[in-house]
């Protein structure tokens, strides 16, 4: 190994995991993934802050309620609303890598309790092809008065959208919601993967799981889900913002 492989290596050892603006503890530049955009300081730590209000504005998220985030990553949305509404009575965030869990029990559990974070390996041809668990959420029935999940079902195929939605059927609150991104159109297939002509070029798998939307109504209200709000095209890559509620039928 060359002195300059071997100081490159050191100095990838060494760096720190976490940074602070603001006088808050965000996690490092290599550790953010979701776009270039989030390697400004002011744009990641703001962009969280700006989805605590969105939750707060749509949900009246506050101190009380307890929010179940699918794919936390590295706390982008938690960061959030500990700067903007506080320590809530529950927030648990799950996700497929180690990595991004161990910051979060470092960084943010340690300090705030009622913020936990869980590492569940699941299988998933993109981001976890390795894993072996099925998708068995450890909290109890009807935990939670929110549950958000910002570009996870923009990733994955019917069958796993069906066994969360039987998850989150359990998991919600008769008066909860659910707040979520994905790949919705009109007059498309029922479900395409990394459709042709779309948005942008998409690569490997799972990059992009479009549906169409008569299908995701008709597919969430198998599990007793309806659609509150829908705002099309609104969000990352053209991914569309939406509502869940339970239907009272």
């Amino acid at each position: 190994m060359s002195l300059k492989s071997a100081a490159r290596r050191l100095k990838k050892l060494i760096r720190s995991d976490v940074v602070k603006h603001r006088g808050v503890t965000i996690p490092a530049k290599h550790l953010r993934l979701g776009g270039s955009h989030f390697l400004d300081d002011e744009s990641f730590l703001h962009s969280g802050e700006r989805e605590a209000m969105r939750l707060q504005g749509e949900f009246g998220l506050r101190r009380g309620s307890a929010l179940l985030e699918i794919s936390c990553g590295h706390g982008r949305l938690p960061i959030g609303i500990l700067n903007t509404i506080g320590e809530l009575r529950a927030y648990r965030g799950v996700d497929m890598s180690n990595v991004a869990v161990d910051w979060c029990k470092k960084n943010i559990e340690q300090k705030y309790p009622t913020f936990q974070f869980f590492h569940l390996n699941i299988k998933n041809d993109r981001y976890n092809p390795n894993g072996t668990e099925s998708i068995k959420l450890p909290f109890p029935d009807q935990a939670f008065d929110v549950i958000y999940l910002y570009s996870v079902f923009s990733h994955m195929k019917t069958p796993d959208i069906r066994t969360y939605l039987t998850e989150f059927k359990r998991l919600l609150k008769s008066t909860g919601n659910i707040f979520l991104t994905a790949f919705i159109e009109e007059n498309v297939p029922e479900m395409e993967e990394n459709p042709s002509n779309y948005n942008q070029k998409w690569k490997g798998p799972l990059h992009c799981i479009r549906y169409n939307k008569t299908y995701f109504e008709r597919l969430i209200g198998e599990f007793g889900f309806k659609i509150e709000k829908f705002k099309h095209g609104v969000e990352t890559d053209g991914q569309s913002a939406i509502i869940l509620v339970k239907s009272s039928s």
